[in-house]
C-alpha cells in the first residue's frame, strides 16, 4: 500500500519529529547529541534556514524548523544521513536507525507555532530530574530561551517567536514566553496543537522572515555566476569548452543545490562529468567557499539569494 504524500509547500514552518527503531537508542552518549546538534547546525546554515526550538530526547527528537523555501525532505534527509553514518561507524553497527520516514507537520498559524515551541520545550517534563525546571534540560533550546544558558553553536532563532509574542524587550519576552509554556503544561491533550496556545494575541503577527524562493531555473544560475566571475575575477570561466577551475564548478553546484533545489542526480545533468559522490563533494566545497577569505564568493551568493527572494 503506498504511503501518504508528504504535505508541503513553498513557505511552511515546520513541527518535526524523528524516531529511533523501537531496539535502539537514538542517542547513546550525551556526545551524540552534541553531535547531532552540531549536524543541525551545519544544515541550517548551509541550507539557509532557521532553527526556532529543539528538544533531544533519548529515543527521539523534536525540530521547529523553518527550511525558508528549501525542500524539508533534502534538508531532514541530509541530516539524518549524516547522523546515521556517524553512529553506525561509531557503534561498529550496520542497518537502519531511524523508524521509518520522520514525522512533519505544516504550522499554518501564529498560534500553532506558539504551541509546538512551548509544547516542544516542555518534552523533559517525563524526566524526573527535571519535571518542574524544563528549562534546566541542557539538550533543549529552553534554556536559551530564557537566558539561562548561552547558545555556543549561535543554533537557535528566537526572533520569530519573540515577535509572535509582541515583546518590546528581551526581559519581557522571558516572561511572556515561560507564562507561555507553562500554561501548555498543565494542558492534558497534546494530540490537538492547534487548540492548545490560548494565549491572547493583540493583532496577527505579521511575519519578518525572509523566505527565499528555490525554483530559480539552473540556466539563469549558471549564466549569473559565469559572467559575474569572470567580470570580476578577469578571466573567462564559460562554461564548456575551457579549463574549469574547482572552485567555480564547486560553487556552481552548491548554488544549484541550494537555489534551484536540485537533488544531486540533478546537478549532475547541469555540470558535465561528475558523479553523484564527487557532486556531493562539490557542494561541501561550495558551500565552505562562502566562508572563506575569497569573499567573492558570499558576495556572490547573497546577490542570487536577493534575487531569489
Amino acid at each position: 500500500m503506498p504511503r501518504k504524500a508528504r504535505q508541503k509547500h513553498e513557505l511552511a514552518i515546520y513541527h518535526i519529529i524523528s524516531r529511533s527503531s523501537s531496539e535502539v537508542l537514538l542517542f547513546r552518549e550525551n556526545s551524540d547529541k552534541d553531535y547531532y546538534l552540531m549536524l543541525l547546525k551545519r544544515y541550517s546554515d548551509k541550507y539557509n534556514s532557521s532553527i526556532y526550538a529543539y528538544c533531544l530526547m533519548n529515543n527521539h527528537v523534536h525540530i521547529h524548523l523553518d527550511p525558508k523555501g528549501f525542500d524539508v525532505s533534502k534538508f531532514m534527509h541530509s541530516l539524518n544521513t549524516a547522523y546515521v553514518r556517524y553512529y553506525n561507524m561509531k557503534y561498529e553497527r550496520h542497518g537502519h536507525l531511524f523508524q521509518g520516514r520522520f514525522q512533519s507537520k505544516i504550522l499554518d498559524s501564529d498560534r500553532y507555532n506558539l504551541a509546538v515551541s512551548a509544547y516542544i520545550h516542555n518534552n523533559p517534563k517525563d524526566i524526573p530530574e527535571y519535571s518542574g525546571k524544563e528549562e534546566d534540560y541542557p539538550y533543549s533550546s529552553y534554556g536559551i530561551y530564557l537566558g539561562k544558558r548561552k547558545d555556543k553553536l549561535n543554533l537557535v532563532n528566537r526572533r520569530f517567536i519573540m515577535g509572535l509574542l509582541l515583546a518590546k524587550s528581551d526581559e519581557n519576552f522571558v516572561q511572556k514566553y515561560f507564562e507561555l509554556v507553562n500554561h501548555q503544561r498543565q494542558r492534558d491533550k497534546t494530540d490537538e496543537l492547534k487548540n492548545q496556545a490560548s494565549i491572547k494575541l493583540e493583532n496577527e503577527y505579521i511575519s519578518g522572515r525572509h523566505v527565499i524562493l528555490r525554483n530559480t531555473p539552473p540556466k539563469e544560475i549558471l549564466s549569473f555566476v559565469s559572467k559575474r566571475l569572470d567580470h570580476t575575477r578577469g578571466c573567462n570561466l564559460a562554461w564548456k569548452g575551457k579549463q574549469k577551475t574547482i572552485n567555480y564548478r564547486a560553487f556552481c553546484a552548491y548554488a544549484l543545490r541550494v537555489l534551484s533545489g536540485l537533488t544531486y542526480r540533478e546537478i549532475c545533468q547541469s555540470i558535465s562529468s561528475i558523479t553523484i559522490s564527487c557532486c556531493s563533494q562539490l557542494c561541501e566545497r561550495g558551500y565552505k567557499l562562502l566562508n572563506d577569505s575569497e569573499t567573492v564568493y558570499s558576495e556572490l551568493f547573497d546577490e542570487l539569494v536577493n534575487n531569489a527572494a
